[in-house]
């Protein structure tokens, strides 16, 4: 089944939440009812579309609807005298339904990322993937850097969600 992929726009708000809530509850038990998650995801994603926010959206659409996304935030880096770029973008929430699998779908979705960080002078990307889509990473050209620390701040906390 041919997949278009194209920028998310406010219409696909209730969808986008719908994927999101997809993506997580196949990985995770959810600790909030689905409507409400569905309720609190779309309220954050509506203002996150509109133009000239950090957050950019891109959908894998087929005739039956959107059957993945990715998301991505410009990160600023602080003005540099020295030739280098000034962003990064940190790349979440891709997410291919099941039946959408093995069409390369996520590699489609990427692509439209990577090209738009190109273009956009994004000095690098960064993403935590999953076991499962490493390999996916790889071959777009990430790999694992030794330079980039972390601190878990909330190691094995829950949040509970009004």
């Amino acid at each position: 089944m041919a997949v278009h992929i194209r920028p998310a726009i406010q219409a696909d708000v209730q969808a986008l939440a719908r994927l999101r809530y997809e993506f997580r509850a196949s990985i995770g038990t959810p600790n909030e009812p689905e409507e409400t998650f569905l309720v609190r995801c779309r309220a954050w994603m509506e203002p996150r579309l509109l133009p000239g926010t950090a957050w950019r959206c891109w959908v894998a659409e087929n005739p039956s609807g959107l059957a993945g996304n990715l998301w991505l935030q410009v990160i600023e880096k602080l003005p540099n005298p020295v030739p280098e770029l000034e962003a990064h973008a940190y790349i979440t929430s891709v997410y291919v339904q099941p039946a959408a699998r093995g069409e390369s779908v996520g590699e489609q979705l990427l692509a439209a990322a990577m090209d738009w960080c190109r273009a956009n002078e994004i000095d690098s990307a960064i993403l935590w993937p999953t076991a499962r889509s490493r390999t996916l990473y790889e071959r777009a050209g990430f790999s694992v850097t030794g330079d980039i620390m972390e601190a878990v701040l909330h190691p094995g906390r829950t949040f509970d969600h009004p």
